[in-house]
């Protein structure tokens, strides 16, 4: 959510962001919360004018009534009656103004940086660097569930009948190299200075409607029934929401945290949940990261971010490339988005293994996170990237990591993780 006083005083500006987002249709709603703007301040300068008088006639009254003047203070008592009348009238449209204009900001995109791609979706997001040499073996790579299936560590239909498509169960050397994976992302991003964290799994509304769209949050969030709760669909939300309604002091910035949870999310609008592939699903566990920090600092822990990803795939040979979101496949809070792809040996292409965002003060302003510094109050920027989030980072680990006779390597950082396994074998058929 932008700055109601940017948007008054730059609302060109504003207009122009709308347009390099592709959508147009929001244009009218910068003229729209200018208009109902102006009316809300003028209702509460009426209304504070009342609320002074309100002041010095009830002082005027009380002089009258001790100098015995009756019918003259008993007349200015029906002025001021008449006048909180007034004044809860004035009230109420003033809470029904501030509604209208806060539900119209927050459907108002957030200004992009200038660095930012001008592009109307993600086949517009432009390649930044690759990493690492992608691999194209002399033998055919399978698809990933049928890797998982050879080892028996992946089984669907048995899901499917417990919860339906988008679950599965993983087992064996499949559902701890899951584990691993988890554990040692954890390990890494802590030898980087982050703080650990484990963080609740359920968020209330007002922490949903703090942290991301309203587009968002009805394509991903799954509700409790009866509850004013939601399941998470990332850790970054509670992680964020951990701060709501907080002011921090400069000398505690930045805030680095990184956490684990399982994520859930309706995948509302996607292409469809497979049957046979953990690629897409409705529930999958999560290392994240996130940072708060000051907004001049921002940039630079953007880029520490997603370089954090690229360097935790490369120490287990798996090639990746970044990609710069466009300005079109940025939600409407994001200034800033880098995408991590990890190369697919079989489909011989990179695909979306993690996403690094800087949202401004975007978050903070919603959620009220505030920084005291030399210079006075201000709001705080916030970041977020995945460090890793199997099953997905399973079928790149998998397919880069697949020997010809059917075993799986384990890059040496994993094999603490693993027992000190060099490798997995397929159980004899």
């Amino acid at each position: 959510m932008i700055d109601l006083k940017f948007l008054r005083e730059n609302p060109e500006v504003v207009k122009q962001n709308i347009r390099n987002k592709f959508q147009d249709g929001k244009l009218p709603l910068v003229d729209e919360v200018i208009e109902l703007d102006a009316r809300a301040r003028k209702t509460q300068q009426e209304a504070d004018a009342l609320r002074a008088d309100r002041k010095k006639l009830s002082k005027q009254i009380g002089a009258l009534m001790g100098q015995g003047r009756k019918d003259e203070a008993e007349a200015m008592k029906a002025q001021v009656n008449a006048d909180a009348r007034h004044l809860e009238d004035l009230e109420k449209q003033e809470a029904e103004l501030s509604q209208k204009i806060t539900k119209i900001m927050m459907t108002i995109p957030n200004i992009i940086d200038p660095s930012v791609p001008i592009g109307k979706d993600d086949s517009e997001n432009v390649e930044v660097q690759r990493y690492g040499e992608p691999l194209t073996p002399d033998f055919e790579v399978p698809y990933h569930a049928e890797i998982m299936e050879r080892f028996q560590g992946l089984d669907l239909d048995s899901a499917r009948k417990v919860a339906g498509n988008g679950f599965y169960y993983l087992m064996g050397d499949i559902a701890r190299l899951h584990s691993a994976v988890i554990s040692y992302a954890r390990d890494f991003m802590v030898s980087r200075g982050f703080t650990y964290c484990v963080p609740p799994f359920m968020i209330r509304s007002n922490v949903v409607t703090g942290v991301m769209s309203f587009a968002e949050m009805d394509a991903m969030m799954y509700k409790i029934e009866g509850e004013d709760l939601y399941l998470i669909g990332t850790s970054e939300h509670s992680m964020i929401g951990k701060y709501i309604d907080t002011i921090l002091n400069e000398e505690q910035l930045p805030q680095t945290l990184t956490s684990y949870s399982p994520c859930f999310r309706k995948e509302k609008g996607a292409h469809g949940i497979e049957e046979r592939g953990v690629y897409r699903i409705h529930q999958f566990e999560k290392q994240e990261m996130i940072v708060v920090c000051k907004p001049e600092e921002s940039m630079m822990w953007f880029e520490k971010l997603w370089q954090n990803t690229v360097d935790l795939f490369r120490s287990m040979d798996i090639p990746v490339r970044t990609l710069e979101c466009c300005s079109g496949d940025l939600a409407d809070l994001k200034v800033k988005s880098i995408d991590v792809e990890a190369w697919s040996p079989r489909q011989q292409k990179y695909f979306e293994v993690g996403s690094c965002s800087n949202l401004g003060d975007a978050q903070a302003r919603r959620l009220k996170i505030r920084v005291t510094g030399k210079t006075g109050k201000y709001f705080a920027h916030t970041l977020n990237n995945t460090v890793v989030a199997p099953p997905r980072m399973l079928i790149a680990f998998l397919e880069n990591n697949l020997c010809g006779d059917g075993s799986v390597k384990i890059p040496e950082a994993l094999r603490p993780y693993m027992g000190g396994q060099d490798k997995i074998v397929p159980p004899a058929q």
